[in-house]
């Protein structure tokens, strides 16, 4: 491909583009296809000789896009979105343009300065305190990943990367009950063991009980273990559960134990002042993590880690063999020393489009207008008779579940619900998931898509209510 075709081809697919964003609601939200079809209508073997660009976006357009979810679709309420927008989308194709690999200053100056301050607009954006400092990282997976071994190296004045765990004590780490799978997986990264995860009770409202964490604390105190690291959740994945920061902040200084805040989708909400007392002791925390990702309105991937200790981070994870030394490196901030990765993508540029093109306000207006219609279907779902809300709508996750007999048993309430869902799914109309909360299984929608409006929340309400009563109950519970 020469210029002039990259020149005429790229038109194209802007256009598609284009027309993608203005149609999205006419594809079905959940891919309609069976496993293994998507690969069935793809060659075994590559084509030994070039194939023209137009046969190519022919195929993408009949094999590809009929097998893809469409997150961006305002209909999409499950999970927690991917998001991305218009500037954000742009970024993405001028860093794709560039190619550049911002492993360190020199090879990008820009990209790590654009970085440092986009990191510094992000802290204050969401009122951390001056003395954090921030680095993009991939996913929040990575950045908690992160913040498990600095703390480990840190509580060991980082001797395990150089000689191992020989001769340490049994090091401990804290979360509740409603803990992201992510801190399971970075536990066993980490070298500390699945079975040195403690999971604390909660609540009623399903955030961790400071009084059990302490307890819990004390007991591996008593037993010769080493507590090392706890996770708080600002949102847990589930029910979007608030712990009491604060609380656990305090104890976390009484022990001398690293303190990590997870608030990697429910982080952009403390764009909103009036949300910042949710995590109030947040500013207490050794590291901090949110997704704009998430509900940023930037594409995957994008997340914004913070530390208050960078020494303690870049000390874990530096390693500068001959060839990556440079005549700046005491001058400057080589991100690759920030984590796991070598490689490293321009992501802050995409950060930079995004805030300047919707501004600080432009990005309130649409986080308040989210949780306004998740307080909408909250309310719709308190009136009803035969729907029932699962937990507390802190932000703009609606937890709830059908339930038009109250003498249905707990599995019986379950297959119920989980027909519906399902049901609601491979209609095409509309995409939700669920999470089970005191063993029911629960139904999650998630109110956070860039494009969703009020229409689209009361179109999902009313398809709701209308499928599941419309219900065959005696063969489902039979």
């Amino acid at each position: 491909m020469n210029i002039k075709e990259f020149e005429s081809e790229a038109e194209k697919v802007v256009g598609w583009m284009a027309s993608y964003f203005e149609n999205i609601e006419d594809f079905p939200v959940k891919a309609r296809v069976k496993p293994g079809e998507i690969k069935a209508g793809i060659p075994a073997f590559p084509p030994p000789q070039s194939e023209a660009f137009d046969d190519i976006m022919q195929d993408f357009r009949e094999k590809i896009l009929p097998g893809m979810t469409h997150w961006h679709n305002p209909n999409f309420f499950a999970y927690f979105p991917g998001n991305k927008s218009k500037p954000s989308v742009l970024a993405e194709m001028i860093t794709a343009a560039m190619g550049a690999q911002c492993m360190s200053w020199i090879t990008s100056p820009a990209a790590t300065e654009l970085e440092e301050r986009m990191m510094e607009w992000l802290r204050d954006m969401i009122g951390l305190p001056g003395d954090f400092t921030g680095v993009i990282q991939d996913t929040a997976s990575t950045a908690t990943l992160c913040a498990i071994l600095t703390a480990r190296e840190k509580a060991t004045n980082f001797s395990i990367n150089k000689h191992g765990f020989y001769g340490q004590k049994k090091f401990i780490v804290y979360s509740s009950k409603e803990v992201h799978s992510s801190i399971d997986k970075a536990v066993r990264i980490a070298g500390l063991g699945s079975e040195n995860l403690r999971k604390i009770t909660v609540d009623k409202d399903f955030a961790m009980i400071p009084e059990a964490l302490e307890d819990t604390i004390r007991l591996d105190i008593d037993k010769g273990y080493q507590p090392l690291c706890i996770i708080s959740a600002f949102g847990t994945t589930g029910s979007t559960a608030i712990d009491p920061v604060a609380a656990i902040s305090e104890i976390s200084k009484k022990y001398n134990i690293w303190h990590h805040v997870d608030a990697a989708y429910a982080g952009t909400a403390l764009i909103c002042p009036e949300y910042r007392e949710l995590a109030a002791g947040a500013d207490k925390a050794d590291s901090f993590v949110f997704n704009p990702h998430k509900w940023m309105f930037t594409n995957f991937d994008c997340t914004a880690y913070f530390v208050r200790d960078p020494e303690a981070l870049v000390n874990t994870f530096s390693e500068t063999p001959e060839y990556l030394r440079t005549g700046e490196d005491n001058e400057v901030n080589n991100y690759r020393d920030w984590g796991i990765q070598l490689g490293r993508r321009f992501r802050a540029l995409k950060l930079w489009f995004v805030i300047r093109n919707f501004g600080v306000e432009g990005l309130r207006q649409k986080l308040r207008g989210h949780m306004q219609m998740a307080i909408w279907l909250k309310e719709q779902i308190e009136r009803s008779d035969d729907f029932v809300l699962m937990a507390p709508v802190p932000l703009n996750l609606v937890c709830f579940r059908y339930q038009p007999d109250r003498s249905l048993s707990q599995g019986e309430s379950n297959a119920l619900n989980e027909k519906l869902m399902h049901i609601l799914n491979d209609s095409g109309k509309l995409f939700m998931s669920h999470t089970k909360l005191n063993g029911f299984f629960t139904l999650r929608m998630v109110i956070g898509n860039t494009d969703v409006n009020e229409q689209h929340v009361h179109q999902a309400w009313d398809l709701i209510r209308k499928t599941a009563r419309s219900l065959n109950i005696s063969v489902i519970t039979d």
